[in-house]
Protein backbone atom coordinates (compact mmCIF):
# COMPACT_ATOMS: atom_id res chain seq x y z
CA UNK A 1 0.00 0.00 0.00
CA UNK A 2 1.06 3.50 -1.00
CA UNK A 3 1.43 6.61 1.67
CA UNK A 4 -1.64 8.65 2.04
CA UNK A 5 -0.01 11.58 0.43
CA UNK A 6 0.93 9.63 -2.46
CA UNK A 7 -2.51 7.75 -2.89
CA UNK A 8 -4.53 11.57 -3.04
CA UNK A 9 -1.33 13.49 -5.33
CA UNK A 10 -2.21 10.45 -8.00
CA UNK A 11 0.47 10.34 -10.77
CA UNK A 12 1.47 14.06 -10.15
CA UNK A 13 2.85 12.99 -6.59
CA UNK A 14 6.40 12.12 -8.87
CA UNK A 15 6.74 15.15 -9.63
CA UNK A 16 7.51 16.33 -6.10
CA UNK A 17 11.35 17.06 -5.61
CA UNK A 18 12.64 13.97 -4.51
CA UNK A 19 13.39 15.25 -0.71
CA UNK A 20 9.37 16.09 -0.30
CA UNK A 21 8.50 12.34 -2.30
CA UNK A 22 10.65 10.72 0.98
CA UNK A 23 8.83 12.99 3.55
CA UNK A 24 5.55 12.80 2.00
CA UNK A 25 5.59 8.96 2.03
CA UNK A 26 6.25 8.66 5.40
CA UNK A 27 3.70 5.93 7.00
CA UNK A 28 3.23 2.76 7.98
CA UNK A 29 4.71 1.04 4.40
CA UNK A 30 7.91 2.76 4.76
CA UNK A 31 8.26 2.10 8.21
CA UNK A 32 9.68 5.71 8.64
CA UNK A 33 8.80 8.65 10.59
CA UNK A 34 10.03 12.25 10.01
CA UNK A 35 11.16 14.39 12.73
CA UNK A 36 12.18 17.80 11.30
CA UNK A 37 13.96 20.36 13.55
CA UNK A 38 13.97 24.19 12.76
CA UNK A 39 13.09 27.66 12.89
CA UNK A 40 10.18 29.66 11.80
CA UNK A 41 10.99 33.33 10.98
CA UNK A 42 7.52 34.26 11.89
CA UNK A 43 4.56 33.28 13.49
CA UNK A 44 1.97 35.79 12.58
CA UNK A 45 -1.80 36.82 13.76
CA UNK A 46 -3.99 39.06 11.43
CA UNK A 47 -6.25 41.91 13.58
CA UNK A 48 -7.13 42.51 17.48
CA UNK A 49 -10.44 41.18 17.01
CA UNK A 50 -8.62 37.07 16.00
CA UNK A 51 -7.22 37.14 19.91
CA UNK A 52 -10.53 35.37 20.94
CA UNK A 53 -10.01 32.98 18.36
CA UNK A 54 -6.56 31.93 18.70
CA UNK A 55 -7.07 32.32 23.10
CA UNK A 56 -9.77 29.36 22.25
CA UNK A 57 -7.97 27.30 19.89
CA UNK A 58 -4.80 26.98 21.89
CA UNK A 59 -6.96 25.31 24.48
CA UNK A 60 -6.92 22.34 22.13
CA UNK A 61 -3.66 22.82 20.21
CA UNK A 62 -5.60 23.74 17.37
CA UNK A 63 -3.64 27.45 16.90
CA UNK A 64 -0.70 29.11 18.38
CA UNK A 65 -1.95 32.31 20.49
CA UNK A 66 1.65 34.58 20.78
CA UNK A 67 3.58 35.66 17.70
CA UNK A 68 7.27 35.95 17.36
CA UNK A 69 10.51 36.04 15.14
CA UNK A 70 12.87 33.30 14.65
CA UNK A 71 11.64 30.41 16.81
CA UNK A 72 12.23 27.20 17.07
CA UNK A 73 10.24 24.59 16.21
CA UNK A 74 9.92 20.81 15.84
CA UNK A 75 7.67 18.97 13.13
CA UNK A 76 6.89 15.10 14.10
CA UNK A 77 5.82 12.94 11.61
CA UNK A 78 4.93 9.54 12.76
CA UNK A 79 2.55 6.82 11.07
CA UNK A 80 0.60 4.49 13.46
CA UNK A 81 -2.65 2.59 13.22
CA UNK A 82 -5.62 4.88 15.10
CA UNK A 83 -8.25 3.49 17.07
CA UNK A 84 -10.35 3.03 14.61
CA UNK A 85 -8.06 0.98 12.21
CA UNK A 86 -6.84 3.93 10.20
CA UNK A 87 -3.77 4.59 8.98
CA UNK A 88 -2.92 7.62 10.50
CA UNK A 89 0.28 10.09 10.66
CA UNK A 90 0.39 12.87 12.88
CA UNK A 91 1.83 16.67 12.00
CA UNK A 92 2.57 17.70 15.17
CA UNK A 93 4.05 21.13 15.09
CA UNK A 94 5.74 22.57 18.79
CA UNK A 95 6.67 25.96 18.54
CA UNK A 96 9.27 27.45 21.81
CA UNK A 97 8.05 31.22 21.89
CA UNK A 98 9.78 32.65 25.00
CA UNK A 99 10.31 29.54 26.47
CA UNK A 100 6.94 27.80 26.66
CA UNK A 101 6.04 25.01 24.49
CA UNK A 102 2.75 25.45 21.85
CA UNK A 103 1.46 22.78 19.85
CA UNK A 104 -0.38 22.59 16.71
CA UNK A 105 -1.95 18.80 16.46
CA UNK A 106 -3.29 17.75 13.51
CA UNK A 107 -3.58 13.94 12.48
CA UNK A 108 -4.28 12.90 8.61
CA UNK A 109 -5.97 9.78 7.98
CA UNK A 110 -7.41 8.76 4.32
CA UNK A 111 -10.98 9.82 3.95
CA UNK A 112 -13.48 6.52 3.80
CA UNK A 113 -13.13 5.52 0.03
CA UNK A 114 -9.27 6.21 -0.23
CA UNK A 115 -9.84 9.43 -2.43
CA UNK A 116 -9.30 12.31 0.20
CA UNK A 117 -7.06 13.06 3.15
CA UNK A 118 -8.88 14.07 6.31
CA UNK A 119 -7.29 16.68 8.60
CA UNK A 120 -8.16 15.64 12.24
CA UNK A 121 -7.27 18.66 14.49
CA UNK A 122 -6.47 19.25 17.99
CA UNK A 123 -6.24 17.40 21.31
CA UNK A 124 -10.05 16.03 20.90
CA UNK A 125 -10.51 16.34 17.31
CA UNK A 126 -13.34 18.13 17.33
CA UNK A 127 -12.20 19.31 13.79
CA UNK A 128 -12.09 17.66 10.76
CA UNK A 129 -10.90 19.17 7.23
CA UNK A 130 -10.64 17.43 3.61
CA UNK A 131 -7.62 18.51 2.15
CA UNK A 132 -6.41 18.53 -1.62
CA UNK A 133 -3.00 18.14 -2.30
CA UNK A 134 -1.39 19.62 -5.86
CA UNK A 135 2.42 18.97 -6.61
CA UNK A 136 3.40 22.45 -7.90
CA UNK A 137 5.99 22.86 -11.43
CA UNK A 138 9.10 23.60 -9.14
CA UNK A 139 8.40 20.36 -7.45
CA UNK A 140 6.89 22.12 -4.57
CA UNK A 141 3.63 20.83 -2.69
CA UNK A 142 0.85 22.76 -2.09
CA UNK A 143 -1.89 21.43 0.19
CA UNK A 144 -5.20 23.33 0.82
CA UNK A 145 -7.71 22.85 3.29
CA UNK A 146 -11.70 22.37 2.70
CA UNK A 147 -14.63 22.59 4.44
CA UNK A 148 -14.85 22.24 8.61
CA UNK A 149 -17.00 19.47 10.33
CA UNK A 150 -17.34 20.07 14.00
CA UNK A 151 -18.14 16.61 16.08
CA UNK A 152 -18.65 15.85 19.44
CA UNK A 153 -20.77 12.75 20.79
CA UNK A 154 -24.14 12.84 18.40
CA UNK A 155 -23.04 16.24 16.69
CA UNK A 156 -21.77 16.11 13.63
CA UNK A 157 -22.27 19.73 11.43
CA UNK A 158 -20.59 21.66 8.97
CA UNK A 159 -18.70 24.59 10.55
CA UNK A 160 -20.37 27.99 8.47
CA UNK A 161 -17.74 29.81 6.83
CA UNK A 162 -18.33 32.95 8.47
CA UNK A 163 -16.42 31.43 11.41
CA UNK A 164 -14.56 28.90 9.47
CA UNK A 165 -11.00 28.85 7.98
CA UNK A 166 -8.95 27.93 5.29
CA UNK A 167 -5.75 26.95 5.27
CA UNK A 168 -2.97 26.55 2.97
CA UNK A 169 0.40 25.11 3.24
CA UNK A 170 3.39 25.30 0.81
CA UNK A 171 6.36 23.00 1.20
CA UNK A 172 9.47 22.74 -0.76
CA UNK A 173 12.86 21.66 -0.69
CA UNK A 174 15.99 24.31 -1.09
CA UNK A 175 18.62 22.34 -2.51
CA UNK A 176 21.36 24.77 -1.92
CA UNK A 177 20.58 25.58 2.11
CA UNK A 178 20.00 21.30 2.15
CA UNK A 179 16.57 22.35 3.87
CA UNK A 180 12.94 22.22 3.47
CA UNK A 181 10.38 25.49 3.56
CA UNK A 182 7.49 25.26 4.91
CA UNK A 183 4.67 28.55 4.60
CA UNK A 184 1.14 28.14 6.72
CA UNK A 185 -1.66 30.53 5.78
CA UNK A 186 -4.88 30.43 7.78
CA UNK A 187 -7.48 32.72 7.29
CA UNK A 188 -11.28 34.07 7.26
CA UNK A 189 -13.38 34.45 4.14
CA UNK A 190 -14.77 37.30 5.51
CA UNK A 191 -12.35 38.65 7.75
CA UNK A 192 -8.94 38.21 6.56
CA UNK A 193 -6.01 36.55 7.97
CA UNK A 194 -5.92 34.77 11.31
CA UNK A 195 -2.38 33.10 11.82
CA UNK A 196 0.44 32.17 10.15
CA UNK A 197 3.87 31.21 9.67
CA UNK A 198 6.91 30.71 7.64
CA UNK A 199 10.52 28.83 8.00
CA UNK A 200 12.63 26.24 7.01
CA UNK A 201 14.03 23.01 8.76
CA UNK A 202 16.00 19.74 8.33
CA UNK A 203 14.90 16.01 8.44
CA UNK A 204 16.18 13.02 10.18
CA UNK A 205 14.42 9.61 9.66
CA UNK A 206 14.18 7.09 12.22
CA UNK A 207 12.38 2.93 11.57
CA UNK A 208 9.06 3.15 13.30
CA UNK A 209 9.03 -0.28 14.59
CA UNK A 210 11.69 0.65 16.52
CA UNK A 211 10.92 4.05 17.44
CA UNK A 212 7.22 3.62 18.08
CA UNK A 213 5.03 6.38 18.98
CA UNK A 214 6.32 8.54 21.90
CA UNK A 215 3.64 9.45 24.71
CA UNK A 216 1.91 12.38 23.89
CA UNK A 217 2.08 12.67 20.45
CA UNK A 218 -1.35 11.03 19.87
CA UNK A 219 -4.90 12.78 20.61
CA UNK A 220 -6.09 12.49 23.39
CA UNK A 221 -9.25 11.84 21.98
CA UNK A 222 -9.86 10.34 18.61
CA UNK A 223 -12.91 10.89 16.31
CA UNK A 224 -14.57 8.45 13.84
CA UNK A 225 -16.46 11.13 11.76
CA UNK A 226 -14.28 11.75 8.22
Amino acid sequence: MTSISRTVTGADFDRLHPELRRRFSVGLTSGEACTGHGVTDRVRHGGAFVKPFLALGATRNVLVPRQGRHVPFIIENVPYTDGFGRKTVTFVRTFRLSGRPYRFEAQMVPGPRGDRVVDCLGTHQHLATDLGFRAEPDGSLLIRSGDHRFGEGPVDVRVPEFVGATAEVRESYDERAGRFRIRVDVANRRFGPLFGHEGSFTAVYSDIRARGVRPGLRPVREEPRA
